[in-house]
C-alpha cells in the first residue's frame, strides 16, 4: 500500500519564516513586559542624549556660525578641512600622543594594582577588618577632583607645600613639580591609582567571590599552597573579567578625565609637553579661537579612533580566548 503524498508549499519569500519570528517576538515581549515598560525611560534617555546629537557630527565638516545654527553654516572647503587644522597642530598631535601614553598607563597600572589589592582581601580571614579595608579604599573615589587637586596643590607647591617643607628639612633641594614636565606621568597615576584603585577592586572582588569554594578545598588536599591556589585558580578565573573590563577600558582611551586633568595642572604651560591631552586642549582652543568646527572635528575623530582600537583589542582578544571577547 502506498503511502500517501504530502504536498508541501514553501513560501519563495520566506514570509512563514519571518511570521514564525514575529510571534516569537510577540510572544516574548508579553512574556516579558514589566521588564520592557520598566526599560522605556532608559531607551528615551539614550535616544534623546546619544542618538538624537549624532545629527550634531555635521559641525564638523563645517564652518559653524553660531548665528547661522548647525545647518545653516556653510560647508567647509574641503570638507576635512577641519581635520587637517586638527592633524596639522603640533600641539594637537601632542595631545593625541599624551592621551593615548597616558590612558595606556592608568590602565596598564590599573589592572595590575586593582587585581593585587582584590585578591589581597579575598585571602584577608577576617570579616569585620577586610569590610573596613575595603570601605576605606572605596571613599577617596567620591571625592571630587577639585579637591584632590587642592589637596595635592599643598603637598607639591613650591615654596609651602608640604613635600618641599619635608625635603628642606632634610637640607635637599626643594622641587619645582610645576615646571618639571617629567614627574607627571608618575604624578597623575598615582593620583588616579589612590582615587579609583578601592572602586575597580569590587568588581574583581565580585568575581572572585563567585568561584566555586571546591576548587580551592581541592587544591588544598592536592597540597596547594596559598600562592600556588592564587596562581592556578583565582588568576584564570579573574581572567575573563579583566579581559572584559580592559577592552572597555581601551574603548574609551581616546577620552581623557577633563575634570582630572584641568584639577590637578590647571593652565601650569611648563608641564603640558606630558600632560596636555585632547579634552584640555579643546578646551583652551575653544577658550581662545571659538573655533567650534575644529572641536567637533576633534570629538569625531576621538570617537573614529576609539572605535578602531576597540576593534583591534577585541580581535586580539577573541584569537587569544573567544569567551573573553566583547563580541
Amino acid at each position: 500500500m502506498e503511502r500517501p503524498r504530502v504536498r508541501t508549499i514553501s513560501s519563495p519569500n520566506g514570509s512563514m519564516q519571518d511570521n514564525g519570528r514575529f510571534n516569537g517576538f510577540f510572544r516574548e515581549m508579553t512574556r516579558n513586559k514589566t521588564i520592557y515598560l520598566m526599560a522605556i525611560p532608559a531607551m528615551l534617555l539614550l535616544f534623546v542624549f546619544n542618538y538624537i546629537p549624532l545629527a550634531g557630527l555635521v559641525i564638523a565638516f563645517k564652518n559653524f556660525k553660531a548665528g547661522n545654527g548647525i545647518f545653516g553654516s556653510e560647508w567647509a572647503q574641503p570638507l576635512y578641512a577641519n581635520f587637517m587644522v586638527l592633524l596639522s597642530s603640533g600641539q594637537a598631535v601632542r595631545a593625541i600622543r599624551n592621551t593615548l601614553l597616558l590612558n595606556a598607563l592608568f590602565i596598564s597600572t590599573g589592572v595590575l594594582v586593582e587585581v593585587s589589592f582584590a585578591l589581597m582581601l579575598n585571602e584577608v580571614k577576617n570579616h569585620w577588618f577586610r569590610r573596613i579595608t575595603q570601605s576605606v579604599s572605596f571613599l577617596p573615589f567620591f571625592i571630587s577632583w577639585i579637591v584632590v587637586g587642592i589637596f595635592s596643590y599643598n603637598l607639591m607647591n613650591y615654596e609651602y607645600g608640604a613635600i618641599n617643607n619635608l625635603i628642606a628639612g632634610f637640607g635637599l633641594e626643594r622641587i619645582d613639580f610645576y615646571t618639571d614636565a617629567s614627574l607627571w606621568p608618575a604624578i597623575l597615576t598615582i593620583a588616579v591609582r589612590w582615587k579609583s584603585t578601592g572602586y575597580g577592586a569590587v568588581i574583581y572582588l565580585a568575581a572572585l567571590s563567585g568561584i566555586d569554594p571546591s576548587y580551592y578545598e581541592a587544591a588544598e588536599i592536592d597540597g596547594a599552597n596559598h600562592w600556588q591556589q592564587i596562581r592556578f585558580i583565582s588568576l584564570p578565573m579573574l581572567m575573563p573579567t579583566v579581559t572584559i573590563l580592559t577592552l572597555l577600558a581601551i574603548g574609551r582611551i581616546m577620552n581623557a578625565d577633563f575634570g582630572m586633568f584641568y584639577a590637578m595642572v590647571g593652565d601650569a604651560p611648563l608641564v603640558f609637553p606630558t600632560t596636555d591631552v585632547i579634552d584640555t586642549f579643546v578646551y583652551r582652543g575653544l577658550r581662545k579661537t571659538g573655533d567650534i568646527g575644529m572641536s567637533s572635528a576633534t570629538g569625531f575623530f576621538q570617537s573614529i579612533l576609539s572605535f578602531v582600537l576597540i576593534l583591534c583589542s577585541n580581535a586580539f582578544a577573541r584569537k587569544i580566548d573567544s569567551d573573553s571577547a566583547l563580541f
